[in-house]
């Protein structure tokens, strides 16, 4: 059941944005780290993996609050505002590691110095211009962070980026938009007072900033503390501030699933299978009708080409092997290592290993693209 004092609104019609809310009324077990399935259904917990792909992926948001202060103490221990302090003597900089940013008037706005970031000066945008810190790519200085990415891409056989969000009271960061990924929240510190909103458009491909006069009512709100787990489909509308008169509140994004619909696929496979199909049939290598790049009316030659697409599809569905040419590369060649708990020595170029069935050359990690949505 909701917490008392806590706001949610459901609409009656099935959109993708309905919210599920659940009260986990029995012990959190520990998070399972033995296989990615297991980690994943330990992070959905009490929710089955069964029920979540049924009735939540791609569809509508899952809450899950938790009073549990073991998995409190877990996500803090992911990140905390202390470890900037740290990662600023390393030498971090603006733009390339984190953001400083502030939502006003409905707009993000920069707040960036250049170059090398000052904690003393990070401290002061933080506390005065009530800036919030969006620290990119935390997996590259926590081990918990790399070994949690790793084997969720194992899990989902996706790329998983995640970002780091810290907010003061009595502010908000980001502007209500909706974002091209599968994301998921993990609240590590204080509390953070959310909105969700109907798709404009149902698992978006782009990231975009909408108005909020354009978005209507929230469909469901309410509070995150440390502890709490939010899923949410790719399009959905969203936006978050923290409360005044408490702490500042420190959330992760993990997101998943970029670029990786059917139609994306398809773009990937097709090539590869008309190269192959064009080795044996003969009509695929037959000119197309001349002129034909300078035509206006070209119903014929429309239904000619969709001939020859039916026809592929025929072929396609005798195939065993779908090849790939960029997506399954983009995987192998971007996901991270395999966590090393004790052998760090193996991270070096060219060497081979196993990571769940997966095979990979072994790379040194490098700074990866960070989404600059959620």
């Amino acid at each position: 059941m909701p917490k008392k004092g806590l706001k949610t609104t459901e609409r009656d019609d099935p959109v993708p944005c309905k919210q599920a809310r659940l009260q986990a009324a029995c012990t959190l077990p520990s998070l399972n780290f033995e296989s990615p399935a297991s980690l994943f259904s330990s992070l959905i917990f009490p929710i089955s993996c069964e029920e979540f792909f049924q009735h939540y992926w791609e569809k509508k948001p899952l809450l899950i609050q938790r009073d549990d202060h073991n998995m409190s103490a877990f996500y803090q221990a992911l990140f905390q505002v202390t470890d900037l302090k740290a990662l600023c003597s390393q030498g971090i900089y603006y733009g390339r590691d984190l953001n400083v940013c502030r939502c006003v008037n409905g707009k993000k706005k920069i707040l960036n110095k250049e170059g090398k970031v000052s904690y003393g000066q990070l401290k002061k945008d933080f506390d005065q211009k009530k800036a919030t810190i969006q620290f990119h790519q935390p997996q590259r200085f926590k081990d918990q962070l790399w070994q949690l990415q790793a084997q969720l891409e194992c899990f989902f056989g996706s790329l998983v980026g995640s970002n780091v969000y810290i907010t003061p009271p009595a502010a908000q960061g980001l502007p209500p938009h909706y974002d091209d990924v599968e994301v998921f929240i993990f609240q590590l510190e204080g509390q953070k007072h959310w909105r969700l909103y109907r798709p404009t458009v149902p698992l978006a491909r782009e990231y975009n900033v909408e108005s909020e006069s354009c978005i209507g009512n929230p469909t469901h709100e309410f509070m995150l503390k440390p502890g709490d787990f939010l899923y949410f489909p790719r399009g959905t509308i969203h936006q978050a501030d923290t409360p005044a008169g408490g702490l500042h509140a420190t959330h992760l994004t993990i997101s998943t699933y970029q670029n990786s619909s059917w139609g994306d696929f398809i773009l990937d496979v097709i090539p590869g299978l008309v190269f192959d199909a064009m080795k044996d049939v003969l009509e695929l290598r037959r000119g197309v009708p001349r002129q034909l790049l300078m035509q206006v009316d070209t119903e014929e030659s429309s239904q000619r080409l969709g001939g020859l697409l039916r026809s592929l599809a025929d072929r396609l569905e005798g195939k065993k092997e779908l090849q790939s040419s960029f997506m399954k590369k983009d995987f192998i060649m971007n996901r991270l290592p395999p966590f090393l708990i004790s052998d760090h020595s193996l991270l070096v170029p060219g060497r081979e290993s196993r990571n769940d069935g997966l095979r990979l050359s072994l790379i040194e990690e490098q700074p990866r693209d960070s989404h600059d949505g959620t």
